[in-house]
């Protein structure tokens, strides 16, 4: 693997191209160019260390290849944010197959330190809970966090997901707990 550079967002893809916003995010689909993003964000302990990170370069490329990969069979993936007042580079958020048959995504926020106490988690939840339930369909929404993750878990209670128990998490090898939030659950506008 080549060494690699810092770089801003809009440098590594021109002017952004969200096809989803919130209040004060932009979301855009990973490409194969973003994996100096993804290095930052998946190597850096402080975000990962709660789901078996940091990771390795290696493991962050096969994850950026998985999340592509994602987008193309099921047009959903951990997005890529930015903030919309200067597009920088915030972290990412959003669905994933959890049991596609039964139509439940998971729902995962990543944000880096500096975007941490600042209402983003929130903001980005309540807008992939709409996306999720309004745009996609889906039945219910799965989450879960690190169990020494108390803001996670205030976070999902503030959003009304429902305690369903804990899960053994292979990357920690801790039980997680686990949250569902079903789409009946979700106040229409």
């Amino acid at each position: 693997m080549q060494p690699v550079q810092k770089m801003r967002a809009a440098e590594l893809k021109g002017p952004m191209d969200y096809f989803l916003t919130s209040a004060r995010m932009g979301f855009r689909n990973w490409t194969a160019a973003d994996l100096p993003l993804a290095l930052e964000l998946w190597t850096d302990a402080k975000v990962t260390g709660l789901i078996g990170g940091p990771f390795s370069p290696a493991a962050v490329q096969s994850r950026l290849a998985q999340e592509i990969e994602q987008a193309r069979e099921f047009g959903v993936q951990y997005w890529p944010v930015f903030l919309l007042q200067d597009g920088r580079h915030a972290g990412c958020a959003g669905l994933r197959p959890y049991r596609a048959e039964q139509k439940i995504y998971e729902l995962g926020i990543h944000l880096r330190p500096g975007f941490w106490g600042q209402g983003y988690a929130e903001e980005l939840a309540r807008c992939l809970i709409d996306y999720g339930f309004d745009r996609l369909n889906v039945a219910a929404l799965f989450a879960g966090h690190h169990p020494d993750n108390a803001g996670s878990r205030r976070l999902l209670e503030k959003l009304r997901f429902t305690y369903t128990g804990d899960q053994h998490y292979i990357p920690t090898g801790l039980m997680h707990p686990t949250y569902l939030l079903r789409n009946e659950a979700h106040p229409t506008t």
